[in-house]
């Protein structure tokens, strides 16, 4: 077998292969010889198949397995001995093309090499990392919004309106008959609310305590309940009380709505939620001032097909955040412009460089990392947590989609561990235009 190399044009590289015909044979007739003992033939025992019948009957399609064995533990040796490593998948084409058997097979490689990435001293990079400690009128701001959540009403005199609730006892009928599922006592209703069947609230508008009220309305065509589906109903409803909203007070009841024993309680797991809030921001700030530096500090030439592909990707992207009203992909091709090529040699630049650095230091992400990340992401779908985890278990490319965040984050890290980081004690408000910051670029 011979390889001659063609093309080294920067990153670029392209290589001749050539497969001696007599070496095919071989490997071919290595196969028969492997396959012959248990073959076997009309005419002819078990194992006892002549060698030219057998070459015959299947030579053709084991030339074709030899052919293609032949070219990849070539492709092999040669990123071996090399030590390149393709950017993409390399390309490979036959270039004899009216090839016949006795004939040595020729082809043509071509790929973009990984560039050497530099090594780097992280100990001259300065990084500055905001620190917020949640404030106490923090805390006040988000007692305030939970009390307003935690919405409670007190009766009122007059006439029930639309955001008030109604206490009541119900019998639904449908032809005169009460139904199954169609009555219930003490119930509360807030009007407007939308949770009972379209038109049942609204007559219900102006009723008080004491009065009777008959509700007609119609069940929806689509009603889950089929044998209720589209038929009119008559509800026969006492009023007991109306009440009013009112903002629940900041006590230690309220508390005890979200899971707090007392008050005191709460401020301690808001005041931890803020805190991890604010890290979580804090973070966001030191990663891009991280990478901003590494951007300015490390130049190397990049393969020009993962830039380009990165840029048809950002392009592709920012054409649908504009057009949302174009959910799938048949358009006109997205062409990058020159803005978008700058972004993708930014973003591919630092990619080869924390990938090269998070192999040298032996990185991996852990199977407990990527257990915790699914459940994580699993629960933006309630209900359907299997079928996640089981898409993501099938799913290779998913599994890298969130491995490589997790990868990125420990490489992050560890860089981080090795520059000069000081902490800047900063306001709510300041973090929150130094993430502003962040979204315009």
């Amino acid at each position: 077998m011979q390889v001659t190399e063609t093309l080294n044009d920067g990153l670029k590289r392209g290589y001749t292969i050539k497969v001696p015909a007599a070496d095919l044979d071989a490997k071919v007739h290595e196969k028969l010889t492997e396959a012959q003992p248990g073959i076997e033939m009309k005419g002819f025992r078990k194992g006892k198949v002549p060698m030219a019948l057998l070459r015959k009957q299947f030579g053709d399609r084991l030339m074709g397995e030899a052919m293609q064995e032949s070219i990849d533990g070539a492709m092999t040796k040669h990123f071996e001995e090399s030590g390149d490593r393709p950017a993409m998948q390399p390309k490979v084409e036959m270039t004899n093309e009216d090839w016949k058997p006795g004939d040595d097979v020729e082809v043509a490689m071509s790929y973009e090499a990984l560039p050497d990435v530099p090594d780097v001293d992280f100990s001259g990079v300065a990084i500055e990392r905001p620190v917020v400690e949640p404030a106490e009128a923090d805390v006040q701001d988000a007692l305030e919004s939970l009390a307003k959540n935690a919405q409670t009403f007190e009766t009122k005199k007059g006439a029930a309106k639309d955001g008030d609730q109604v206490v009541m006892d119900f019998v639904g009928k449908v032809d005169g008959e009460p139904f199954e599922g169609g009555a219930a006592e003490d119930y509360p209703l807030v009007l407007g609310s939308n949770s009972f069947i379209p038109g049942f609230e609204e007559q219900l508008v102006g009723v008080k305590a004491g009065e009777e009220k008959a509700v007609e309305v119609s069940f929806p065509e689509e009603y889950q309940a089929e044998h209720l589906a589209g038929k009119a109903a008559t509800f026969d409803c006492t009023i007991k009380e109306v009440k009013k909203p009112a903002d629940a007070k900041i006590d230690d009841e309220m508390a005890k709505q979200f899971g707090a024993e007392d008050l005191e309680g709460l401020k301690g797991q808001i005041k931890e939620r803020l805190g991890a809030e604010y890290q979580g921001a804090a973070r966001q700030i030191v990663k891009r001032q991280l990478l901003d530096k590494l951007d300015e500090l490390v130049t190397f030439d990049l393969p020009p097909s993962l830039v380009e592909a990165e840029a048809q990707q950002i392009a592709h992207q920012l054409w649908h955040e504009e057009h949302p009203e174009v959910q799938g992909h048949d358009h006109d091709k997205i062409e990058p412009n020159e803005e978008h090529m700058k972004l993708a040699e930014r973003r591919v630049r630092l990619g080869l460089l924390l990938a090269e650095l998070g192999q040298k230091e032996e990185v991996q992400v852990t199977d407990a990392e990527m257990t915790q990340a699914i459940m994580t992401q699993a629960r933006q779908y309630p209900g359907q947590e299997r079928e996640f985890f089981q898409f993501i278990q099938q799913n290779q490319q998913a599994q890298q989609q969130i491995r490589a965040p997790l990868f990125e984050d420990k490489v992050i890290d560890l860089i981080l561990d090795r520059a000069k980081v000081t902490d800047k004690p900063i306001s709510k408000d300041e973090l929150q235009a130094e993430l502003e910051k962040l979204e315009d670029v």
